[in-house]
């Protein structure tokens, strides 16, 4: 279990909000609660952020190319995914 004090706070891109929390070491860690598993630190907020929009986009890119399209990604290219 990570230790957290109270700064909290949220950003979001497109329909993946994107929530903060810092560390009592000072690090912050940002998580895509709708990504299970996605979740990044970094020592400043942006870098953070940077890193946990990296991680998010890959587990997406993974995800398509098993077979699975999220929802928010049909809604990001306005058209459904082609099937085979």
């Amino acid at each position: 279990m990570r230790a957290k004090n109270n700064k909290h706070s949220k950003t979001s891109l497109s329909s993946f909000a994107v929530e903060f929390d810092r560390e009592e070491d000072g690090r912050w860690i940002a998580e895509i609660p709708k990504l299970p598993g996605v979740l990044a630190y970094g020592v400043t907020k942006p870098e953070a952020l940077r890193r946990v929009y990296a991680t998010a986009l890959r587990t997406l890119a993974d995800t398509i190319e098993q077979g699975s399209t999220p929802a928010p990604i049909s809604r990001l290219f306005g058209y459904g995914m082609a099937s085979r």
